[in-house]
């Protein structure tokens, strides 16, 4: 079953292309202005106090995330597709109003039609590779509209509407 002599790497990529996973577009206020990436590693990590977890790379955007004294994950709905696509692809359209993005009181780009929206603030930041782990604390929930959903599976954005 197992075999010695294949590179792990390669094989990881593949088992997790088969693994669909919800989408979310993280965003913060960086040094210059607002910032944005496709998530599919957002998972809850606690509810007392509520909690939650994703991964990001090195990218401009990912290192301003990082930094940001606070942050939102902005959950996608099927609708989303192209915005998760523009967020997941350097020089693409980012926070134009047609996808339909506002600015928080306290100065993060949230997505007014987004599943759901958690504002959160980092508690610990874990180097892992050429990855940085987030873990937040939750300060801040608000729920959109619910109806379908919007997952990626095999380097693909699939929307499912009900």
């Amino acid at each position: 079953m197992f075999r010695t002599g294949i590179d792990v790497s390669q094989l990881f990529k593949a088992a997790f292309r088969r693994y669909p996973t919800g989408v979310a577009v993280i965003t913060a206020t960086g040094p210059g202005g607002p910032v944005g990436l496709t998530a599919s590693s957002v998972a809850s990590v606690s509810v007392e106090p509520p909690a939650l977890s994703f991964s990001v790379m090195g990218t401009r955007s990912a290192r301003a995330i990082v930094e940001a004294p606070s942050f939102v994950v902005n959950m996608l709905g099927p609708g989303h597709a192209t915005l998760a696509h523009d967020f997941a692809h350097a020089g693409r359209p980012r926070f134009t109003p047609e996808q339909g993005w506002d600015v928080l009181p306290t100065g993060e780009p949230v997505l007014a039609g987004a599943l759901a929206t958690l504002r959160g603030t980092p508690l610990h930041l874990v180097e892992v590779g050429d990855s940085t782990v987030v873990v937040a604390e939750v300060l801040e929930v608000v729920l959109g509209t619910g109806g379908g959903r919007l997952v990626y599976h095999d380097r693909e954005f699939i929307a499912h509407h009900p």
